[in-house]
């Protein structure tokens, strides 16, 4: 039995996906799940599935929850999970490899390791992990703002696996690599670790001129629709580009820091 939350929040048994039924079915098991075993709080509980307005017998219905979330599991995959109510909250111990989230991190985790030492090694790992996404995370159930907290941060993990697999694939000599790094730009204009990575790709391949020009579009756009300069890290990169450093980064550059505004 393996649990997922890449994308809608279910259960999947011997290869085939189950989802919770009900909301408050699917917010109880995310919200345990990402939670990785540890005990929750039955107040932070409450709001997860019920946010501001919970019934007037909340325990109760939050009790009846558990039972059918325990039920359903134990008949897709009896006594392999544990479903455990405490003194104050509720946990639920199951294997951790047994969750997408934590593969993905681990493999995502691996591949930065060995990106500087094996290209191809970190590309393949990081394509193994973006693969087990099937969606927005906790798509069905992050109204919760513990859910909804863990979901942002996913998103946040999941673009800079994306980012990093580009620029690997660029190494790797993949044909499409720049292609996508250019939608990539069009869909988060406003992320500038995809524009110095593009601008890095553009450069490196012999592209100079449109290295130059892909970051007067961006500091164009983000001058006149935010008011804001980029950041120093993406400046000194188009300086680099347009006076031909002789040592360029040989690996995917990290986050900028926060934008400047203009004065």
């Amino acid at each position: 039995m393996k649990f997922k939350v890449l994308g809608s929040v279910g259960v999947e048994v011997g290869g085939q996906f189950h989802s919770v039924r009900g909301a408050q079915q699917r917010a109880l098991l995310a919200v345990l799940l990402v939670n990785g075993g540890r005990m929750v709080p039955a107040e932070d509980l409450y709001t997860e599935l019920w946010g501001d307005d919970p019934p007037l017998t909340v325990e109760n219905a939050l009790q009846a929850h558990v039972s059918r979330l325990r039920r359903t599991l134990h008949e897709w995959g009896p006594g392999q999970v544990a479903l455990l109510a405490r003194s104050t909250g509720y946990a639920l111990e199951f294997p951790g490899e047994d969750l997408d989230m934590n593969v993905f991190r681990r493999r995502a985790a691996q591949a930065r390791a060995v990106m500087e030492q094996d290209a191809g090694r970190a590309a393949a790992l990081l394509g193994q992990c973006l693969q087990l996404w099937r969606g927005a995370p906790l798509q069905d159930a992050a109204k919760g703002p513990l859910c909804q907290s863990v979901a942002v941060q996913l998103g946040e993990e999941h673009l800079m696996a994306t980012e990093d697999k580009l620029w690997l694939d660029f190494e790797c000599e993949v044909p499409s690599a720049i292609g996508e790094l250019k939608r990539l730009s069009v869909v988060h204009p406003w992320r500038e670790r995809i524009t110095e990575i593009l601008m890095l790709a553009l450069y490196r391949c012999g592209r100079q001129a449109e290295a130059i020009e892909t970051y007067h579009a961006a500091r164009g756009r983000m001058v006149a629709e935010l008011g804001m300069e980029p950041s120093p890290q993406l400046r000194e990169r188009f300086l680099d580009i347009l006076n031909q450093a002789p040592v360029l980064p040989v690996q995917p550059p990290a986050p900028a820091p926060e934008l400047v505004r203009a004065p």
